[in-house]
């Protein structure tokens, strides 16, 4: 499944979550890992004189310093690296997200790996509600699949059994479905498909009554269906939901309810203004709350 993976890392405890998911993955799928670190944004134009990200103080990039962190990364992840894993170490100088995107563009990863941080050790996306917005533009730009590990719960990384595949009927969330059903099959897991239905007035522009929201849940079954059924008969198990309310609350329950160890989603599946680096409301918070990790698409 995953041949290439690319770990992008700040190699501090902001990682952390991230990277026992990144090593796991790649030493079950014996897969060639790239541990890549941003080491700071220089502090005038091209100049080499940079803050570091992680001591925070202004230091003039060399050989001997690229040296040196590259030692230090090997150093701090010295428990994951053993004769089984096959990896490499890479550190560039500038914004992040621009790095990111023009290493993945070099190596043309598999799959992208994030920890969903603002940066700083003690603050998640979680406490601030909120995306970094180097997983932002990541995300939005990237080519590949892009699998954010945010919380402590989403970080132990086991073998695959259930998938939760979040839907909103979207060509978006067809190429996404198109990945769902890949991974499935090379894992031999289970499916499960959902649409999280939105009723909120916002919405909706009404408060819907009862039969009315019935209604649409029985619509949403039957594009599911229509949609889905006959891929998803090629696996060994799989199963069709939807459920009402705040899609991205909905979302989250449903794969806790599941026991997922994975979702996966589409972002911008609506049009959105070329310049706006924003992830989808719905995945963006499903991405701090969720319990498991979180795989974007967006093409």
């Amino acid at each position: 499944m995953f041949k290439k993976i690319l770990f992008a890392t700040s190699a501090t405890a902001a990682s952390d979550h991230a990277a026992r998911v990144a090593f796991n993955i790649a030493k079950s799928y014996q897969s060639n890992l790239n541990i890549f670190h941003v080491m700071g944004v220089p502090t005038r134009g091209y100049s080499q004189v940079v803050v570091d990200v992680k001591t925070k103080e202004e230091v003039s990039v060399d050989e001997d310093y690229i040296a040196w962190v590259t030692e230090e990364i090997k150093t701090y992840y010295e428990k994951y690296l053993d004769e089984s894993l096959k990896y490499s170490i890479d550190v560039a100088v500038g914004l992040p997200a621009r790095e990111i995107l023009r290493q993945a563009k070099t190596m043309k990863p598999d799959l992208i790996l994030l920890g969903g941080t603002t940066g700083d050790e003690d603050e998640t996306v979680y406490k601030k509600s909120l995306a970094g917005s180097t997983l932002q533009k990541v995300a939005k730009a990237a080519n590949c699949p892009v699998l954010v590990v945010n919380r402590p719960a989403a970080s132990f990384w086991g073998g695959l059994s259930n998938i939760v595949f979040g839907t909103d009927f979207s060509k978006t969330s067809d190429k996404a479905f198109d990945f769902a059903i890949k991974v499935a099959k090379a894992l031999d897991c289970e499916l499960s498909v959902f649409h999280a239905l939105d009723i909120t007035p916002l919405h909706t522009g009404k408060m819907l009554s009862q039969d009315e929201i019935e209604q649409q849940i029985r619509e949403s079954l039957r594009k599911i269906r229509a949609r889905y059924e006959s891929r998803l008969k090629e696996l060994k198990g799989y199963s069709m939901d939807v459920w009402e309310g705040i899609p991205f609350i909905e979302i989250v329950k449903y794969a806790r309810d599941k026991h997922a160890d994975l979702l996966i989603m589409a972002h911008h599946s609506r049009k959105v203004p070329s310049g706006d680096i924003r992830l989808g409301g719905n995945v963006e918070q499903v991405i701090v709350r969720a319990g498991c990790p979180v795989i974007s698409i967006n093409k």
